[in-house]
């Protein structure tokens, strides 16, 4: 087996993106429905600001995607790797 360090950096990337807080609640929330900005703001208890910033931080991880509706951006989680990646590391940390 070879060791491709780019994609050990990738990965790491990754989990560093993850392993913030807020983005990982966004993520969380995102599991559940497609959410605007608005939506996670309020239930976040966040400024808007401050939710885009982080929701820009995770589309260029490609960790999430939008769809435009008028003026209104909807997110989701980009694909089912995402969704896996976090049920299973909940899965591990609830581990016994």
């Amino acid at each position: 087996m070879t060791n491709n360090n780019g994609n050990l950096l990738k990965l790491a990337e990754l989990f560093k993106i993850l392993g913030d807080p807020t983005r990982l609640k966004i993520v969380q929330l995102l599991l559940e429905n497609e959410m605007c900005v608005n939506h996670i703001a309020e239930t976040m208890g966040m400024g808007q600001s401050a939710i885009s910033h982080q929701l820009r931080v995770l589309r260029q991880a490609r960790l999430v995607t939008y769809r435009k509706e008028g003026k209104t951006a909807y997110y989701s989680l980009n694909d089912d790797h995402v969704e896996g990646l976090v049920r299973m590391g909940m899965d591990h940390v609830a581990h016994q």
